[in-house]
């Protein structure tokens, strides 16, 4: 029988940040970035006990992305999620003893509300709780000396349907304990706007020269790679022949699979009924059709949930991630037709647990019957990245992939920012000993900078078996600046 979830209170949250530069421009969207800050919480526990640990948790500051306005420049962006950030540490360093979801569950909408009244979307709350909680669950672990799989499958985090009354009758530990990380997960490339495809693609005087791939061939023959993440404008026909470019370079593979996201490009679920009634009539794009897994959030979400889908979900699946931006979004976007639902470190721990419960139920439900990519599933929960950092950041949000049972994540922070960037050599190589086969080392390379190593197309999970949400070591402190706000 499983023990009751311990009980703890958080005693102090520090947040830090540290720049990062990308060695390749990434366009999604209408946005193009080039750097971003990186945010790091350090936040500190005591259980009932006594006892105190520390734990920690990361994320890249993405412009563009939790709010989309265009009058709003990057360093506004910046500054809301610092503003989020410590609207979530006032509101959970105030919460009363519980739990660790206890205590993320109690103070949620208390925090969306205050992040309303600030101006602050829900994505931008959401990322400043994801970001402290993991940090508790992070400690917990340390301090229980248990890895996050165990936290999850036993319970030990307290997970129940207090933010989901649609699940209140949902059998919380029996379901948790069901869930297991696997050893390898595949790592889906992005394909972005921007991104070169082939040499002919780069000028020669434009070419990086790093060692690293710099187009969509190189980064294939590079890292083995299966699985694609396909970026779309919005423009149909450029999308189209965009994707016959692409199509060719994925054609020297024997077997592939992808996913189309739209990224709120698409005024309407006309409009994307559109393009794939293009796609389905250009001939060379036949193969690639057949491969794509789902469209993922194509409809702005001032309109995504607004609306009903069920034309384009008959003939395609269709998830949201942008309009996630509460509790109950998924249940919300059933109702409109959406199959799936993205799981993101930047929007919660808990809320894509209980997102996974909701797939688990409904399928239950529903019966088999089918979908793409998904055959013995109609609902489904995929994994996808925001150019999360080699080191806590990828580490934390694989073992949520792993855990929600993806067998494939999107994964572009190593492509569009080389290695580490930014940390101390000594921290990368602390990560490098504590994880060597997450990471990679090229010592011939003068930076000799630590890199994430993807091998057949695929990441190998078995370090992140440790003791915290992920994590075996801490980064360097002293190599970041205290976090403004």
């Amino acid at each position: 029988m499983t023990s009751p979830a311990p009980r703890l209170r958080l005693r102090d949250v520090t947040l830090y940040e540290r720049p990062v530069c990308f060695r390749i421009p990434f366009r999604f969207g209408a946005a193009t970035v080039t750097h971003a800050p990186q945010a790091f919480v350090r936040a500190r526990i005591r259980l009932a006990d006594g006892r105190e640990a520390d734990g920690i948790a990361a994320e890249l500051m993405v412009p563009k992305w939790f709010d989309k306005s265009p009058t709003l420049t990057h360093e506004e962006n910046f500054t809301q999620l610092r503003g989020a950030l410590a609207l979530a540490r006032t509101h959970m360093l105030a919460a009363e003893t519980d739990t660790a979801f206890g205590v993320s569950a109690a103070i949620e909408a208390t925090h969306h509300k205050a992040c309303a009244a600030a101006g602050l979307p829900g994505l931008i709350a959401s990322f400043g709780l994801a970001l402290i909680e993991r940090a508790v669950i992070d400690a917990l672990g340390r301090l229980l000396e248990q890895d996050v799989f165990t936290l999850v499958r036993e319970n030990v985090l307290g997970v129940t349907a207090a933010t989901a009354p649609d699940l209140a009758d949902f059998a919380f530990p029996e379901f948790l304990a069901t869930l297991r990380p696997a050893d390898t997960i595949a790592a889906r490339h992005t394909v972005g706007l921007i991104d070169a495809l082939t040499q002919a693609d780069v000028e020669p005087a434009a070419r990086l020269d790093d060692g690293l791939p710099e187009t969509l061939e190189e980064a294939i023959a590079a890292y083995g790679h299966r699985y694609f993440k396909l970026k779309a404008s919005g423009d149909a026909r450029a999308d189209v022949a965009r994707l016959t470019r692409i199509a060719e370079v994925l054609a020297a593979l024997p077997d592939y699979r992808a996913t189309l996201d739209g990224n709120e490009q698409f005024e309407n679920v006309d409009a994307v009924v559109e393009l794939w009634r293009r796609i389905g009539e250009e001939p060379r794009l036949g193969r690639l059709a057949g491969a794509i897994l789902f469209i993922e959030q194509p409809i702005a979400r001032a309109q995504a949930l607004a609306q009903p889908i069920h034309r384009l979900a008959e003939l395609v699946p269709v998830e949201i991630d942008e309009s996630d931006a509460e509790p109950g979004s998924f249940v919300q976007a059933r109702a409109l037709g959406y199959r799936g639902i993205s799981a993101k470190s930047c929007k919660g721990f808990y809320r894509a647990l209980i997102n996974r419960a909701r797939v688990a139920r409904w399928n239950a439900e529903g019966g088999n019957r089918g979908n793409r990519g998904y055959p013995d599933n109609r609902y489904f929960m995929s994994a996808e990245d925001l150019t999360t950092q080699a080191g806590v950041a990828v580490q934390q949000d694989l073992a949520l992939a792993t855990l929600t049972g993806a067998t494939h994540v999107e994964r572009n922070g190593h492509h569009y920012v080389d290695g580490m960037a930014g940390a101390p050599e000594e921290e990368q190589l602390r990560f490098l000993a504590k994880h060597p086969d997450l990471y990679r080392r090229d010592e011939r390379r003068r930076d000799g900078r630590v890199r994430l190593a993807i091998r057949d197309g695929a990441l190998a999970l078995g370090s992140l078996v440790a003791p915290g949400l992920g994590v075996s070591v801490m980064p360097d402190w002293s190599a970041m600046q205290a976090m403004e706000g």
